[in-house]
C-alpha cells in the first residue's frame, strides 16, 4: 500500500535514480576487473582505463545518492540524510583508494626522480599502495551497505515500489556491508569467500530496481473509493 503521494520532482528523480543504477553497473564491474591487473608496468593502459571507469562509477554514484534523497526526503528526511552522507563519505573513501592506485603506477613507471631507489623497494612501495586500497574497497562498501540498507529501508516504509523489492535491498546491502566489516577483521576470509557471495544479491536488487523505476515509475495512492449517495 502507497502510504504517501509522489510529485513531479520526486517522479522525475525516481526515473534518473533507475537510468543510474542500469547506467553503473558495466564501469563497475569493468574497473574492479581491471584494477586486479597484477603486472601494472605491463598493462598500463588497460590499469588506467580500468580506474578512470571507477571514477565514472563514483561520479554516477554522487547523482545516485543526491536522486534517492530527493526521492526518498519526504518519506524520512532524517534517515534518508543519515544515508545520503554515508553515501558521500564511502564515495570519498574510494576516490582517496583510486589516488593511490595512481601513486602506484607512478611509482612503478621508473620517473627519472625516483632512480636513486633500488627496483626492489620502488616495488614495495608500489605494493603498500595497492594493498592500502584493498582495504579503503573494504571501508568503502560497509558504508556502501549501510547507505543502501537505509534506502532500502525506507523505499520500504514509502510504498513507492514492491515491498518484497525493497525488502530484498535490506537484506542484500546488509549482506555486502557485513562481509565487507567481516573481511576487515578477519581478512582470510577474502580468499574464501568471492565477491559472487556477497556482490551477487546487491547486484541483482539494482538491476532491478533500475528496470522497476525506469518503466514502472514510483507508485502513486490508489484514488479514493466514492461511496454511493443514499437515495432519499
Amino acid at each position: 500500500m502507497v502510504t504517501l503521494p509522489s510529485d513531479e520532482s520526486q517522479r522525475k528523480a525516481a526515473r534518473l535514480v533507475g537510468l543510474v543504477y542500469l547506467l553503473a553497473i558495466p564501469p563497475a564491474v569493468f574497473g574492479e576487473a581491471s584494477a586486479s591487473v597484477a603486472n601494472l608496468v605491463a598493462n598500463q593502459r588497460l590499469f588506467r582505463l580500468g580506474t578512470a571507469t571507477n571514477l565514472a562509477t563514483f561520479m554516477l554514484d554522487v547523482v545516485l545518492i543526491t536522486a534517492l534523497f530527493v526521492v526518498l526526503r519526504p518519506v524520512n528526511r532524517n534517515l534518508a540524510l543519515f544515508a545520503t552522507f554515508c553515501g558521500l563519505i564511502e564515495t570519498t573513501v574510494l576516490i582517496v583508494a583510486t589516488v593511490g592506485d595512481l601513486e602506484a603506477l607512478r611509482i612503478l613507471s621508473g620517473p627519472a626522480y625516483l632512480q636513486i631507489f633500488e627496483p626492489d623497494r620502488l616495488q614495495a612501495l608500489a605494493k603498500l599502495g595497492l594493498v592500502a586500497h584493498g582495504a579503503a574497497y573494504h571501508v568503502g562498501l560497509v558504508l556502501a551497505g549501510l547507505r543502501s540498507a537505509v534506502f532500502a529501508y525506507i523505499w520500504l516504509k514509502s510504498g513507492f515500489v514492491p515491498k518484497t523489492l525493497a525488502a530484498w535491498g535490506i537484506v542484500s546491502s546488509l549482506l555486502l556491508g557485513g562481509f565487507a566489516y567481516a573481511f576487515i577483521v578477519f581478512p582470510e576470509l577474502g580468499r574464501v569467500i568471492t565477491i559472487v557471495v556477497y556482490g551477487g544479491p546487491i547486484f541483482l536488487f539494482e538491476l532491478m530496481m533500475g528496470l522497476w523505476l525506469l518503466i514502472k515509475g514510483l507508485r502513486q495512492p490508489a484514488p479514493p473509493l466514492l461511496r454511493p449517495v443514499a437515495a432519499r
